[in-house]
């Protein structure tokens, strides 16, 4: 089975919030997602990005590809260079704020 770390979307028309799951990637956007790991909130000033760093990050070393929004947000809270880095953790304080 294919994994992939993508956005589902959530929210009211034309007002979006996303979760961050992880999913097969041969199942539906919206569809049941094999666990969610974060929320994006793209309408806020700055917008909003939480991460569950740790488990992030066991997803990324087993396999899991994240598509490439998912990968921008990722770098924006320092996981992705904890993944790449091959850190054994994520700085929390990386994960809390958002750019």
């Amino acid at each position: 089975m294919a994994v992939k770390l993508r956005l589902m979307r959530m929210g009211k028309k034309k007002q979006p919030t996303y979760r961050i799951v992880v999913a097969d990637s041969r199942a539906p956007r919206d569809g049941r997602p094999i666990e969610i790991i974060g929320t994006y909130q793209p309408r806020l000033e700055p917008s909003g990005i939480r991460v569950d760093g740790d488990k992030a990050l066991g997803w990324l070393r087993n396999g899991a590809k994240p598509t490439e929004t998912v990968q921008k947000l990722l770098v924006a809270t320092g996981v992705w260079d904890a993944f790449t880095s091959g850190a054994t953790t994520v700085p929390a304080q990386a994960v809390e704020s958002a750019s």
